[in-house]
């Protein structure tokens, strides 16, 4: 690897603080999808042993942002234009009935978490801070599959989450605003508490094409 990566924090050697540093330059685009995590190379860089380099990249290899290959190391996940596309085109169909079913909930209980999601998200736009802003945005979304009752629309969001989150790392153009994402997703929440799916429905179709494209048509 031909790059240093910078710690953020105050330099530690924990497996946890080194998995910060890696997941946070996967997320920012210092490490490309595709490009392989040399251990020597980062462990020198880090100034590391490889034991909790190891660790590490194991657990970003369970969250899905590295796979590893057998003989050959560690690789940053790739994620096509068609990955996403076909994932939109499900959400498109699966993610109002969520945040119908889920609704209920975060009028009530969970209001304050919604709430606290959607700060976050103009919290990031304040900093010009595309990872954190992608963790707010994927965290508001699972709120609605989280909360529908239906663990089997959980399941399918949770096979999708670190795919999305790898694509928006990667696709900058589509965080080119920052604002507008944050303004976008406030908007999804009042159509969900006040019970408007249809119009979630069409909003979250207006996003999907936004971001990807023709590619992504309505299936209705």
């Amino acid at each position: 690897m031909d790059r240093r990566f910078e710690w953020q924090e105050q330099r530690t050697t924990t497996p946890d603080g080194v998995y910060r540093v890696l997941r946070t330059a996967i997320l920012d685009g210092t490490v490309s999808p595709g490009e392989q995590l040399r251990e020597t190379h980062i462990a020198t860089d880090l100034g590391i042993s490889r034991s909790p380099l190891r660790e590490a990249l194991t657990k970003l290899e369970e969250e899905g942002l590295v796979v590893k290959v057998p003989f050959r190391g560690s690789f940053v996940v790739e994620v096509s234009d068609r990955d996403v596309s076909e994932i939109a085109s499900i959400r498109l169909l699966v993610e109002p009935y969520a945040a119908e079913l889920a609704a209920p909930t975060l009028r009530d209980a969970k209001r304050p978490l919604l709430k606290q999601t959607i700060e976050e998200l103009h919290r990031a736009t304040d900093a010009n801070d595309i990872p954190a802003s992608i963790d707010a945005h994927l965290r508001f979304h699972r709120l609605f599959y989280e909360h529908s009752g239906n663990a089997a629309l959980y399941s399918l969001w949770s096979g999708w989450e670190n795919k999305l989150r790898l694509y928006f790392a990667a696709d900058h153009p589509t965080y080119s605003d920052l604002h507008q994402v944050a303004v976008e997703h406030e908007k999804l929440a009042e159509l969900a508490l006040n019970g408007d799916i249809e119009g979630y429905r069409k909003e979250t179709l207006s996003q999907f094409q936004n971001a990807l494209g023709a590619e992504t048509a309505d299936p209705a």
